[in-house]
């Protein structure tokens, strides 16, 4: 925390809060260029090779312009990520806004649609904790889950509490399971090739056996089930104990 007086007038830089001026096109600005087609290119570079390789040349390249055209738009590298980060917020589904609904349906859909974005664009997660993330499709995002759980009959003063378990969780599930599949990208094998070696390799290991035990009643993988399938049923599970706790919460708190 800041010392008293320090950074005075000072805010968080985010491009969300610059307040940049509308663009007055120049006539060295390309034809067909507009900040739109940049976010989308800025996005499909980073899903193909990652934030590690991403630069404003390489998405100059893209594109097809001068780095410079790029910053006409934009005014550095990272309020482009900021922008690709709410571009594809914009993808996850939110509920209708029934009154009448299940809010614990509603809260499943939420939380899927967050995992199934975040495993999308991987990238995406290391970004998130980076950045403000106050763009407009993601407060919509986050304006639904307050909704969902303003109608959950939890106390107003949880919600944001128990929001922050459930998608934690996800945020936890969906990235782990997203480094997974890019490690088995890399080495040319799909999940359940992997999956298939980590078995074998600790099938003839005696310190193992009572893991193999376990797992296996447990039902953790199941006769013609791929390993997908197998993270699905877990999540769907994780998320189902995650709404019986918020569930719990409140009902010791109206004594139900």
């Amino acid at each position: 925390m800041a010392a008293a007086g320090e950074g005075a007038g000072k805010r968080p830089k985010s491009v969300w809060l610059a307040g940049r001026p509308p663009l007055k096109r120049k006539a060295d600005q390309p034809d067909g260029l507009d900040l739109d087609k940049i976010v989308a290119a800025t996005v499909r570079l980073l899903d193909a090779d990652g934030l590690a390789k991403f630069s404003m040349r390489r998405l100059a390249a893209e594109l097809g312009v001068t780095a410079m055209s790029v910053y006409w738009y934009v005014d550095t590298k990272d309020d482009l990520l900021e922008l690709a980060i709410d571009a594809v917020a914009g993808e996850m589904r939110l509920p209708d806004e029934d009154g009448g609904a299940d809010w614990r349906d509603q809260l499943r859909v939420l939380a899927a649609a967050y995992r199934d974005m975040l495993l999308r664009h991987p990238w995406v997660a290391r970004l998130l904790g980076e950045y403000l993330n106050i763009g407009p499709r993601s407060l919509a995002f986050s304006h639904a889950t307050l909704r969902v759980m303003a109608r959950s009959g939890l106390e107003p003063e949880r919600a944001s509490g128990a929001l922050a378990t459930v998608f934690h969780f996800v945020y936890g599930f969906a990235t782990i399971r997203a480094l997974h599949e890019a490690r088995c990208r890399a080495a040319g094998v799909s999940l359940d090739d992997y999956f298939a070696q980590v078995t074998a390799a600790m099938a003839d290991r005696p310190e193992y056996a009572e893991t193999r035990e376990l797992s296996a009643r447990a039902g953790y993988a199941r006769e013609g089930q791929g390993i997908v399938e197998m993270l699905d049923r877990e999540f769907t599970l994780a998320l189902d104990l995650q709404i019986a706790g918020i569930e719990t919460l409140r009902d010791r708190a109206t004594g139900g």
